[in-house]
C-alpha cells in the first residue's frame, strides 16, 4: 500500500450520489475548493438502482394501464408489454452502468473526483484508498459531508447469503423477468416492484408482515394499490413473516409463519435500509460506526463543528429528492460558515431544512399511484395538533373520469383546526403524482384554507379535487 501526500479543499464529500453532487455544486458555487469520494459509480443509488431505472420500469407499465382505462385505445393495447424493449429502456436510463455523463458534469463544476474508498482518520480529516491500494489523504479547512447514502437491509435468515436474493439493486437491474417472483415486504420497493415485474410477466407473491401495505401513508392508500395489485394477478398475504428460506436446483422456497411454502424463481427482500456509515472512520471522531448520524437543520452533526450528514445517512427522510433539498441547505450553510456570514437557521431559513419535519412530499409509482405530503391523519394527532380529516372520492372531480373509465381514486386532506392550514395532503389514483406539488406549496408555505379558496383549479381536470375538498370542509 503507497500513501500519497496529504492534499488539502475547503470540502470533502464523502459519497457522489445526487445528494454528495449537489453538496459539492452549491459549495463550488461558493467559491470552495471540493473534493468528492466515490467507492461505485457516481451518480449513486439513485441514478443506477433506484430512483431512475425503478421509474423506467414502471412508466411503460402505467401508460398501459391508463391505456386500457380509454375507449378507443384499450383494444390497441389488449396484449402484454414487450418485456425485452422494457428493459432496454431501463438499461438507457440507467446509463447502461456507465458514470461518464455524471464524471463530466462534476468536472464541469471545478470540484475534483477521486475514486476508491474514503475513511475519516481524524478531525477534517479523509483518507482515501484508491483501486490500486493507493492512500490518499485529505484535508478540509471548513467541512467533511457524509452523504454514503443507506443499503438494502436484509433480515438475520439462516444460510440466505446462499440463497442469492433480490434486493432493490437486483429487482432494478434484472435482465429478465422471473416465471415467478416472491416479493418480502409491503412499502414504496415491495410495492413499486410488484407493480412492474407483475405487469412485464412475473407471478408475483408479496408476503406482508404488517396489516396491509404502505404502512407510512394514510390506510386508504395502501388498501387501493393492493386492490389494484389483487385484480391484476398478485397473490397478497398480510400478516405473514418468512421464518425461512432455501434455494434447490434454482428454485427459492420460503416457508411462512403460517407454516405455507411458497415457492419462485427469485425472492426479493424489501424490508427496509440502513445506513452505509459502518467502514467510514466515524470511531476516529468519537461516533459510533454503524450509525445513523444525528444533525441539526443545517445538517451539521451533533458535537461537531465541522462534520456534516446530509441526505439518507441522517434518517430524516429517506428521499432523493429530499436529500438533494438538504444538500441545497448544507451547501449553503457551509459557504456562509465559511464566509463567517450570519447563519439563517430559523425554520424555513435559507441554512434550515425546515421542510425535513413538516412538509416531505412522497410519490408511490404504483397502478393507482399514491402520493402525499406533510403529516397522515394519525401522525397529526400523535403530534399533539387539533386537526379533521377531509376526504373525498375522484368520482366526483370531472377530470377523474376523462382521466379513464372506472377511475378509482380518494383524497384527504388534514386540517389544523387552530391556524385554517393544511397538516397534510393524501392522493390515491391514476396520475395523482403531478398533484403532490400543489399540495406540497400549501402545506409548506401554510396558505390558509381562506386563501386557498381563490386558487381556482382549472376545469375539467383532475386539480379539481381541491375544489371538492374545500366544499366538503365548509360544509360539514
Amino acid at each position: 500500500m503507497t500513501e500519497t501526500e496529504s492534499i488539502a479543499y475547503d470540502v470533502v464529500v464523502l459519497g457522489g450520489g445526487p445528494v454528495g453532487e449537489n453538496v459539492a455544486d452549491r459549495t463550488r458555487a461558493a467559491g470552495l475548493t471540493t473534493a468528492v469520494v466515490e467507492s461505485e459509480l457516481l451518480g449513486g443509488e439513485c441514478s443506477y438502482w433506484a430512483c431512475m431505472p425503478s421509474k423506467a420500469l414502471l412508466r411503460p407499465v402505467i401508460a398501459q394501464a391508463d391505456a386500457r382505462r380509454l375507449p378507443g385505445l384499450r383494444q390497441a393495447v389488449r396484449g402484454p408489454l414487450d418485456t425485452p424493449a422494457v428493459l432496454a429502456h431501463r438499461d438507457e436510463y440507467a446509463s447502461h452502468w456507465k458514470d461518464d455523463g455524471q464524471v463530466a458534469w462534476l468536472e464541469g463544476t471545478g470540484a475534483d473526483l477521486y475514486r476508491g474508498h474514503g475513511r475519516l482518520a481524524g478531525p477534517r480529516t479523509v483518507a482515501v484508498t484508491g483501486p490500486d491500494g493507493t492512500v490518499t489523504t485529505l484535508t478540509a479547512r471548513h467541512a467533511v459531508a457524509v452523504c454514503t447514502g443507506t443499503r438494502a437491509q436484509l433480515p438475520d435468515l439462516p444460510g440466505l447469503a446462499e440463497v442469492r436474493p433480490w434486493t432493490s439493486r437486483e429487482a432494478t437491474s434484472a435482465k429478465a423477468a422471473p416465471g415467478r417472483l416472491i416479493v418480502v415486504g409491503g412499502g414504496v420497493v415491495a410495492t413499486e416492484m410488484a407493480t412492474a415485474w407483475l405487469a412485464l410477466g412475473s407471478r408475483v407473491t408479496l408476503l406482508v408482515r404488517g396489516k396491509g401495505l404502505l404502512p407510512r401513508m394514510e390506510p386508504f392508500a395502501g388498501e387501493l394499490v393492493a386492490d389494484a395489485l389483487a385484480e391484476a394477478g398478485a397473490d397478497i398475504r398480510t400478516g405473514t413473516s418468512v421464518e425461512s428460506v432455501t434455494r434447490e436446483n434454482g428454485t427459492v422456497a420460503a416457508v411462512t409463519s403460517a407454516g405455507d411454502r411458497v415457492e419462485a424463481d427469485e425472492i426479493l427482500f424489501a424490508t427496509g435500509r440502513t445506513p452505509q456509515t459502518d467502514d467510514l472512520g466515524l470511531d476516529s471522531v468519537g461516533l459510533r460506526p454503524g450509525s445513523w448520524l444525528d444533525v441539526d437543520d443545517s445538517l451539521r452533526v451533533t458535537g461537531t463543528d465541522w462534520l456534516y450528514a446530509v441526505g439518507d445517512v441522517n434518517h430524516r427522510a429517506l428521499l432523493t429528492h429530499q436529500g438533494k433539498y438538504q444538500a441545497r441547505v448544507a451547501g449553503a450553510a457551509i459557504a456562509a460558515r465559511a464566509a463567517g456570514s450570519p447563519l439563517l437557521d430559523e425554520p424555513w431559513g435559507a441554512h434550515a431544512a425546515t421542510a425535513d419535519h413538516d412538509a416531505v412530499p412522497q410519490v408511490v409509482f404504483t397502478d393507482p399511484e399514491a402520493a402525499a405530503v406533510g403529516l397522515s391523519l394519525a401522525e397529526a394527532e400523535q403530534a399533539g395538533h387539533r386537526v379533521r380529516a377531509v376526504d373525498v372520492e375522484f368520482s366526483s372531480v370531472a377530470g377523474a373520469g376523462l382521466y379513464g373509465d372506472g377511475y378509482k381514486g380518494r383524497a384527504r386532506m388534514v386540517v389544523d383546526l387552530e391556524d385554517e392550514v393544511l397538516r397534510g395532503v393524501t392522493f390515491v389514483g391514476p396520475g395523482v403524482g403531478e398533484l403532490i406539488h400543489s399540495a406540497t406549496v400549501a402545506v409548506a408555505g401554510r396558505v390558509p384554507l381562506g386563501r386557498l379558496w381563490h386558487a381556482v383549479p382549472s376545469y375539467p381536470t383532475l386539480s379539481e379535487v381541491w375544489l371538492r375538498l374545500l366544499e366538503a370542509y365548509r360544509d360539514n
